[in-house]
């Protein structure tokens, strides 16, 4: 081969100048170096600990020096790895929940709750809905558990046997909630449901209503029904009212049972006075009902919930009701992981945490 040829040949295997721009521009475009906590820590003129201790810490660093990282975070579109900072501590930053809907409002309201004071230390709140399935609530757990949480939040305190076993073995803060369970897996915030009950029927007779029915899921659906449905039969006893009027409502929907359930105790009981339904949404149902019969509540019949759900205020007549304190339930669930996390609690602090209730007298009662 001459020297002209051997050109030739080099010339044709060289890329046009070009040609070289546009792929280099391309290779660019595709490839955008990651940005580190370094590169964070420079443009906030802060030491990559500082930046560390935002992302995991924020309430121990200044609000000045915590805007300007957060600022500089924002800025590069910065994305914390969090998997490497789970392996050196051993934490994952990640606090699982488990409620059993997500329909109703005062669920989510304990759900948000918590997450405002996990999110305030860097933590985030992994969430799951059981349904009101025990079962279905231990796939769960099995589940979320897998995700390594630093700890966990449960609704009630009816579980299996491998959902206790499970949890009681993850070695990590557990809170059952809504309850006051007289063995829990570690620690409990709620309050007293039976004792509520009670209350509300008290009250209703210190308004004088003395026929005082009351609609409810069926006995041994949940604890919480369960306890509700206990204190009814209580304070009917102490206070020697009629008994034989509690009415199961067997409907999937609650605003239906509530209906079916009233349209029995009008037909079947037409002298009884009052009403009172083991949660909100079964009070409204019975209250649209009475509405469609052309009865008047409370002129009729008085009717009271349970549970204070935003709804309650706002229907026409309002609902008297027992207002329980489901974001606080939250918020406390979120402080004690995080205090045991912290080695911050005390054998002083009791296990099981009563938060309370109160009786909310409106117009339907």
């Amino acid at each position: 081969m001459d020297d002209a040829t051997r050109a030739d040949g080099m010339v044709k295997g060289l890329a046009r100048p070009g040609q070289e721009n546009r792929r280099r521009r391309a290779q660019e475009d595709r490839v955008t170096p990651r940005v580190r906590m370094a590169d964070v820590a420079r443009l906030a003129k802060v030491a990559p600990a500082t930046v560390s201790r935002v992302l995991r810490r924020p309430d121990i660093v200044s609000e000045e020096t915590r805007s300007r990282v957060l600022q500089a975070i924002r800025d590069l579109h910065y994305v914390p790895d969090m998997v490497a900072g789970s392996l050196a501590s051993n934490r994952t930053g990640i606090v699982a929940m488990i409620v059993p809907t997500l329909t109703g409002s005062i669920f989510a309201e304990t759900a948000a709750g918590t997450a405002s004071v996990l999110r305030a230390r860097g933590y985030e709140l992994l969430l799951g809905n059981s349904g009101y399935d025990a079962v279905e609530e231990e796939e769960l757990v099995k589940a979320l558990l897998s995700r390594r949480p630093d700890g966990f939040i449960l609704t009630g305190s009816q579980h299996t046997k491998g959902t206790r076993t499970m949890l009681r073995q993850a070695g990590i803060p557990v809170v059952e909630t809504w309850e006051l369970p007289a063995r829990p897996i570690d620690m409990a915030v709620g309050f007293d449901n039976r004792a509520a009950a009670r209350a509300i029927i008290e009250f209703l007779a210190s308004r004088g209503y003395r026929r005082i029915a009351m609609i409810a899921r069926p006995a041994g659906t949940g604890t919480r029904n369960d306890q509700r449905i206990q204190g009814y039969g209580d304070a009917v006893a102490a206070l020697d009212l009629p008994d034989g009027l509690l009415f199961p409502s067997g409907e999937d929907s609650a605003l239906r049972g509530g209906a079916v359930s009233i349209g029995l105790v009008l037909s079947a009981r037409p002298r009884i006075d009052a009403v009172f339904c083991a949660d909100d949404i079964h009070a409204l149902g019975a209250l649209f009902e009475c509405g469609r019969r052309g009865r008047s509540v409370p002129g009729d019949i008085a009717l009271a919930g349970f549970g204070d759900f935003d709804v309650a205020a706002e229907a026409t007549p309002s609902l008297t009701t027992v207002r329980v304190p489901g974001p606080d339930i939250g918020r406390r669930a979120a402080e004690r992981v995080l205090a045991r996390l912290d080695g911050q609690a005390t054998v002083e602090e009791p296990a099981v945490q009563d938060l309370g209730f109160a009786v909310i007298p409106r117009e339907s009662a």
